[in-house]
């Protein structure tokens, strides 16, 4: 009885080990430009805080640890993520917060979540 358990959980280990695997792979995304403003995702999501008026808070959220995001011109959020783990972006958005942004990279769409990974990113107008 003990060696047949053993031989299933073997058996079950050797197949589940290609899933564990598939879930550090990259999605597989589409390249595109988006225009929008750099937002506080907590102040934004919460009480709908943004702008020039709200740049302090949004700076210090963001040295707090909350992540910034794009509100492209369509009204759509993008978080901007890294395929590489352990990557933190904020540093790569601070000096626009609150303000706007042109920003080229892969987007994802995934589990209801439109995310961006950055390739560049500049003054928007």
């Amino acid at each position: 009885m003990m060696k047949r358990i053993l031989a299933t959980t073997a058996v079950l280990a050797v197949f589940a080990l290609p899933l564990a695997a598939q879930g550090h792979a990259a999605a597989a995304g589409k390249e595109m430009t988006i225009t929008g403003q750099v937002i506080d995702l907590n102040c934004y999501t919460t009480n709908g805080a943004s702008g020039a008026g709200h740049k302090a808070c949004a700076q210090a959220c963001a040295k707090a640890g909350v992540p910034y995001a794009i509100l492209g011109s369509d009204g759509t959020v993008y978080m901007v993520v890294s395929s590489k783990p352990g990557d933190p972006q904020n540093s790569k958005l601070e000096q626009f917060a609150e303000g706007k942004v042109k920003l080229t990279g892969t987007h994802r769409f995934a589990h209801g979540v439109h995310t961006m990974e950055i390739k560049t990113v500049s003054a928007g107008s």
